[in-house]
């Protein structure tokens, strides 16, 4: 089963001990902001990389190939 973006997040969230109103406050936008995001399912790879840095872990993104590269 895949996970949506959002779902990740949350889970991110759960693990490092940390609200959804604690994020959005720490990526300087309202809460209502966040969750409306969270709901579409809706972010650029720049705000990705910015929730993955102030939840301390890193964020990837890439295409693979069907020989399993990766680009």
């Amino acid at each position: 089963m895949k996970l949506s973006t959002s779902e990740k997040i949350r889970i991110l969230c759960k693990r490092k001990n940390i609200t959804l109103a604690q994020l959005a406050e720490k990526l300087n936008i309202s809460s209502q902001n966040l969750s409306n995001k969270l709901s579409r399912d809706n972010f650029p790879e720049k705000e990705l990389k910015k929730i993955a840095e102030t939840l301390g872990c890193f964020y990837e993104s890439y295409f693979v190939l069907d020989d399993n590269e990766k680009i």
